[in-house]
């Protein structure tokens, strides 16, 4: 599935567009695809839910819409959004990942977070609109940084402490209000390690819907310093050489991409 566009409408649906379907935390899938016929998906709405729009697929209004698990016929498959990202390849992520995101972040801005009024459509872009206070609320967006260091023809891999699938992964975390990007992958490196770095480099970018984080991905350099884990966030960590390391994530996860592109580069 390809050419998906972002975007935002108040545009209303007409029968010939396409639904993302979910029920809570879990998506619909239709037989074949991801997506739902809007008549389909309206036979299995949610009371007091409507359509919203995420964008165009293959020339085809995208919505997104709250289905009530009771009314899914046969046929149908409930998929966790986390099984769909990680366990298929073919899935359209960010698609999947922006209409999550959109979803509960209208059903988290009801009300206006600063005088509890009900907030409505804001009428020109994607915000939630408080008539009393004059302000927008727009989708909840979290940076992190995640990082790939390279020491000679090694990778260094870490395995969280909170993990449980036993992958070994990369240093990430939270970028803090005024940081630059830069200087958060020279943080979290020396917080969780206690090494330091030099040579950062941007690589790529992920969508990680869970709940709403924009993952930044870095190359860098080891430039010194003593291993020292932080424990409550790594319970393991080494360096590796290319198709000596343990299990690593999938490529279709920004970190199994950034450990495979290195390897590559290391490679030659």
């Amino acid at each position: 599935m390809t050419h998906w566009q972002a975007g935002w409408s108040r545009q209303a649906p007409t029968p010939q567009d396409k639904v993302v379907g979910v029920a809570g935390t879990e998506i619909i899938k239709p037989p074949a695809g991801w997506l739902l016929d809007l008549p389909e998906a309206r036979s299995m709405q949610a009371d007091r839910d409507e359509p919203v729009y995420v964008g165009r697929q293959q020339g085809r209004e995208v919505y997104v819409m709250e289905l009530d698990p009771a009314r899914v016929g046969q046929g149908y498959r409930r998929v966790t959004l986390r099984e769909a990202l990680l366990g298929s390849p073919q899935a359209p992520a960010e698609m999947l990942s922006m209409a999550f995101q959109v979803k509960q972040w209208r059903l988290d801005n009801r009300y206006c977070g600063r005088c509890g009024e009900p907030t409505g459509e804001h009428p020109l872009e994607r915000a939630r609109w408080c008539e009393r206070c004059q302000i927008p609320w727009y989708p909840r967006l979290a940076p992190c940084v995640i990082v790939v260091i390279r020491k000679g023809e090694q990778v260094l891999l870490a395995r969280s402490s909170r993990a449980t699938s036993g992958y070994y992964s990369l240093i990430a975390g939270f970028v803090e209000p005024g940081e630059t990007v830069e200087a958060a992958v020279a943080r979290e490196v020396r917080e969780e390690t206690g090494f330091e770095v030099t040579n950062i480099r941007y690589h790529s970018s992920q969508p990680w819907p869970f709940p709403h984080q924009l993952m930044l991905g870095f190359f860098a350099d080891y430039a010194g310093g003593d291993m020292v884990l932080q424990a409550d966030e790594l319970a393991d960590a080494g360096w590796f050489y290319p198709g000596e390391r343990p299990p690593i994530p999938p490529a279709t996860t920004i970190s199994g991409a950034l450990i495979r592109a290195m390897e590559a580069e290391i490679r030659g």
